[in-house]
């Protein structure tokens, strides 16, 4: 099978829906935690995964896969 290499080809499609399933996990995990009186981590987290998404979208996509295979994991067991 091979990959469009076209912009906006299946490839960077799927790279943009983890990427903003990721930046929606960190938002939601953001609002949790500054919920819980530590609003600048929060920020730091989210900043951290928004230039992490931005400037290594293929790390960040693996490191978003291994976090649900974890996550994944747990809730099995």
């Amino acid at each position: 099978m091979a990959q469009s290499t076209q912009p906006g080809g299946k490839s960077e499609d799927l790279i943009g829906q983890a990427t903003d399933q990721l930046k929606k996990a960190a938002a939601s995990a953001s609002e949790q935690i500054r919920e819980s009186g530590a609003g600048e981590v929060a920020g730091n987290l989210k900043g951290a995964v928004d230039r992490s998404a931005r400037d290594q979208p293929m790390a960040t996509l693996a490191m978003a896969a291994a976090l649900g295979f974890v996550l994944g994991a747990i809730w099995k067991s």
